[in-house]
């Protein structure tokens, strides 16, 4: 007569141990993980530079094994499995970054030339303007908006969009006057 107990809370779930199809041995994946995850963590950090990387790099493969640990859980080395993946991953990551820097060296080829001086002088100018004058002199100059549409998109009547473009002008010309004025003197 077979006698089955209860089980216990401190027993693994059945899915997260199996066993061997050619004998009684019992793989755990809690064992498993505990035993092996220092080790691979230090060989992918090996090869790819970057603890962290490594590491998220193992867990993912562990996660993986866990989904699939009914299945996995009956090879002969599941440690070998869950290797081979984290090491995939490491080489998906590696040639990610390998495309991902070539994209960005061929960017870097083309020659754009920094910001010139008057650039610099107007982007400092419009810098120290108020914020509804900064918004109007940028969006009637530069993005071509008529007054009518910043006062609709502002919700400000016209003539308000006018006086914050009058009075930016002013003091856009003034800031202006003074960096050329200290810059010819230099």
């Amino acid at each position: 007569m077979t006698v089955t107990r209860e089980p216990r809370l401190d027993d693994p779930p059945p899915e997260r141990t199996a066993r061997r199809p050619d004998g009684p041995e019992t793989v755990d994946f809690d064992g498993l993980y505990h035993a092996h995850f220092r080790s691979l963590t230090i060989q992918l950090t090996a090869y790819c530079g970057d603890l962290t990387q490594a590491q998220d790099m193992v867990q993912e493969a562990f996660c993986r094994a866990f989904a699939r640990w009914s299945r996995v859980s009956r090879y002969d080395d599941p440690v070998a499995w869950v290797r081979r993946v984290a090491w995939n991953l490491a080489t998906s990551r590696w040639r990610r970054l390998r495309t991902a820097q070539a994209w960005l060296h061929r960017q870097r080829e083309e020659h754009v030339p920094g910001p010139g001086p008057d650039r610099v002088a107007l982007t400092a100018a419009l810098a120290v303007l108020p914020t509804n004058q900064r918004r109007a002199v940028v969006l009637h100059y530069l993005a071509d908006l008529s007054v009518a549409q910043i006062a609709a998109q502002e919700d400000v009547p016209e003539g308000t969009v006018k006086s914050w473009l009058h009075r930016g002008r002013a003091a856009l010309a003034a800031q202006l006057t003074t960096t050329n004025e200290v810059n010819h003197h230099d």
